[in-house]
């Protein structure tokens, strides 16, 4: 499943889907879910899974700058604070928007 449209809000992210429906993701979802290994931490071959210590979200943590595509599969968000290593893949950011939708 891929987006066909991607838009963004002062507060979420709007995406249609190449099956016709639509999500919308608060942006403060998408920074707190972010991928990249110095949020969600990253895997040795044994499993083990090595995060950086939890720092509090500066101010502007939450205001999106910009997003940019990657490859086909996938798009990368450049957050205010200067943060933007995470590339949320197409079915991560599905995931996201359907549990944000469940509630």
């Amino acid at each position: 499943m891929r987006p066909v449209d991607l838009t963004a809000f002062p507060n979420e992210l709007a995406v249609r889907w190449d099956d016709g429906s639509e999500s919308f993701v608060p942006l403060e979802t998408l920074r707190r879910f972010c991928p990249c290994a110095a949020c969600m931490g990253e895997q040795d071959i044994f499993g083990n899974t090595y995060k950086a210590p939890e720092r509090p979200y500066a101010a502007n943590a939450f205001q999106l700058v910009r997003f940019s595509e990657v490859g086909g599969y996938g798009m990368q968000p450049l957050w205010a604070d200067g943060h933007g290593t995470g590339i949320f893949a197409w079915d991560y950011l599905r995931r996201l928007a359907d549990a944000q939708a469940k509630g």
